[in-house]
């Protein structure tokens, strides 16, 4: 299976390649038909009006509904609609004795891409057993796709700004199945944090010393000074924030211009520590509406990973 991440009119398109081992035609039942579509699409799917300008309707079962819109249609080749303003198409194209299925999901943010990526590979894998006539097998290695996906995007990169005063590297990392309050916890070691105390060792790293916190807001924000030579020269500051599929990290660390040299230190440190922070966490709850592994239909469970707000559970 080959996956890219590209942009067009500043948009994100994901891209996703499936060769299965049947025709067009059967393959475009999987895709069109309500029924089967539901076994491997993330809501299950009420109706479809199968014309371009149709519409295309979804009910969880559980008080949440939306609709889309048919925007191309070509029989045993084009599916394409919209849901909650990204655009989805799959295309069918003939190929010995199966199908290449091309599918592109194109959406705005950018930091969801691996979350995207991870829950749509799972929903391929349903189908492929749903065209086949098997049991949808249940989502695998979501924490291992995710951490592939953030790789090859570039999720793990850092930015760097200039200040007026001096510079700032920021991460912004997303994480999977790591609820807020779970990376927070293992941020700050399970113990209280107070303005004027120490930073936990966890929020730290040897080649920036830290001095005082100065601001916390658990459990979303915790903002320390860094030193050197004993004096404070600049701030680091954790952020968390709820993301698609898991907590969002966003660690800033800003300092003076004469300590330029600095910066690169840090970018290092930090991008060696950021290696880590996908399995620093507590073990996930059972409920996959929390946070957890995902269990059940696996359609319902990777309603947390494909973006479109009403196909997301929040926590």
């Amino acid at each position: 299976m080959n996956e890219t991440l590209s942009t067009a009119d500043g948009r994100q398109v994901l891209r996703l390649e499936r060769e299965l081992a049947h025709p067009p035609e059967e393959v475009w039942r999987s895709i069109t038909e309500p029924a089967r579509l539901s076994e491997w699409y993330p809501f299950p799917v009420t109706g479809i009006d199968l014309r371009a300008g149709g519409e295309i309707g979804f009910d969880d079962g559980e008080g949440t509904r939306s609709s889309g819109t048919v925007t191309e249609l070509e029989p045993h080749r084009v599916f394409a609609f919209t849901e909650e303003g990204d655009l989805l198409r799959i295309e069918l194209r003939p190929g010995g004795q199966g199908t290449l299925l091309v599918f592109t999901h194109t959406f705005d943010d950018r930091s969801a891409a691996a979350a995207t990526a991870t829950g749509w590979t799972c929903c391929l894998d349903a189908l492929e057993d749903v065209t086949a006539g098997r049991p949808a097998r249940a989502a695998e290695s979501v924490v291992e796709r995710h951490e592939r996906f953030v790789r090859e995007f570039g999720l793990d990169e850092p930015t760097v700004e200039s200040t007026s005063d001096g510079w700032r590297p920021r991460f912004h990392r997303p994480l999977i199945q790591r609820p807020v309050d779970a990376v927070w916890s293992v941020l700050t070691e399970g113990s209280g944090v107070e303005v004027g105390g120490a930073v936990p060792s966890a929020c730290t790293t040897e080649q920036v010393p830290a001095g005082a916190v100065v601001d916390v807001q658990p459990p979303r924000r915790l903002e320390y000074e860094w030193t050197s030579d004993g004096a404070s020269v600049g701030r680091v500051r954790w952020e968390l924030a709820d993301g698609r599929g898991g907590a969002r990290i966003v660690l800033t660390h800003s300092g003076p211009d004469e300590l330029a040299e600095q910066r690169d230190v840090a970018l290092r440190a930090w991008r060696h520590t950021s290696r880590r922070w996908p399995t620093a966490s507590t073990p996930p709850p059972a409920d996959p509406l929390r946070g957890g592994p995902p269990r059940g239909r696996p359609a319902d469970t990777m309603a947390r990973y494909v973006p479109g707000a009403s196909l997301w559970r929040r926590t």
